[in-house]
This record gives C-alpha cells, structure tokens and sequence, in this order.
C-alpha cells in the first residue's frame, strides 16, 4: 500500500478538498477512463444525491466533457478550475468533479463516508485501508472477477452490490437507505476495516522465505 495514501487524515483531507466537516461525504469513481453507466446514474440522481451528501465525482478523461456540460445546467454557479494539482475541476458548494485525481486520491478516499465505484482489485485493495464502505457495481463486461471481488466484501458485511443494468432505478435509494441509517454504515465501515492487511507484501514474502531451504536465505 502507497505511504502517500496512508497519510491523509480526515480533517486535513477534507481541507485539502475544501469539504465541510459537517455531514457525509460521497466519492463516485470509475477509474482513469470512468465507468459510463455509474456516471450517468449520478448525473441522472444528482439533485438529490446534493441534498443527502457533499459528493467527490472522478468521472474518467471520457466522460469528463458531458459531466461538464450536464453539471453547469444542473449547478448554475458552478465554478470550473484547477485543483491544486492543475487537474480541471468543478466546484460548487455541495459537488465537486474532476476527470482524475492522482496525488489527492489518498485525500477523497479519507474524506468519503461511502464510495460508488466498480469492483477491480486494485479499487478494493485501498477501501479498507480507510475503513471506507462501497456500493459496488462491477464492470458486466470483464468475465465474472468483478463480481467476485465484490461478492468477497459483501460477504464479509462491509459493501453492497448492485448490478450495472439496475443503477438508474436503484442507485439512490441504496445509497440514501446506507446514509440514512448511520449505524448500518459504521457497521460497514468496521467490517472494511478488518479486512486492511497494509503490510501484506511483507508478509507473503516472509512466508516465501520461510519455504526456502537456509542456504538459500543467505545473501
């Protein structure tokens, strides 16, 4: 696990994102290239997803055009800049959009109360270091891992799954039933945390090392 995400705290990563800290706070992600359809659902909900949450929205280099153009509609005041990092941004009081984020990643997932994203590995490796519980639509597309990366934390009590084809009717009465009962989410949020193993690599190799013979441990 990366130090540079391990070092956010809360506080200071919601400064650092000009979030309150008053209230949730919602992360939407789809990866570099986003995911289409978790975009167009929150597009779709984001009046009301504004009144329930601040919202954190990294909508991917393709969609990034047609969030910019539904959210000036939606948000007349709505401010388009640069983050800190010269990334293009959206900002407005209760929403902010941008395309990607690289060294503020670490900072939107230790702001976030809950995340919406799809199911990948490398996705689900970093929730738990932030004890952060998802809503999880894996990719319809990429054979069956999705689901079963997604299957695993759901399991274990710490994320629910929704299927691609549903999220336009179902998006965001799961997300306002998760937000409205603040100890379902705690609940949630535990159990992601129990499953973060930061020194994992460390661990598997010892392990290796401990199957070889001792004249092969010698440099």
């Amino acid at each position: 696990m990366r130090a540079d995400l391990a070092r956010w705290t809360r506080q200071a990563a919601r400064k650092e994102l000009a979030l309150s800290e008053e209230g949730p706070v919602l992360l939407v992600s789809g990866g570099s290239k986003g995911a289409r359809s978790i975009n167009t659902a929150v597009m779709a909900a984001l009046p009301a997803l504004v009144e329930a949450a601040q919202i954190i929205h990294i909508t991917g280099e393709l969609d990034w055009p047609n969030v910019q153009e539904k959210a000036k509609e939606l948000f007349k005041d709505a401010l388009q800049q640069s983050s800190p990092t010269g990334i293009p941004a959206i900002r407005t009081s209760r929403y902010q959009a941008y395309p990607y984020l690289h060294e503020q990643i670490g900072a939107a997932l230790a702001a976030a109360d809950l995340a919406i994203s799809r199911a990948g590995a490398s996705t689900l490796g970093e929730y738990p270091l932030f004890g952060l519980p998802a809503v999880l639509v894996p990719y319809p597309h990429a054979w069956r891992y999705q689901k079963v990366n997604a299957g695993y934390l759901v399991q274990h009590g710490a994320a629910v799954m929704l299927e691609d084809e549903s999220l336009l009717d179902k998006l965001l009465p799961a997300i306002k039933d998760l937000l409205n009962q603040p100890q379902k989410l705690a609940a949630m949020r535990a159990a992601m945390q129990q499953l973060s193993h930061p020194d994992a690599a460390a661990q598997i190799g010892g392990q290796i090392l401990s199957l070889c013979p001792d004249e092969e441990k010698r440099p």
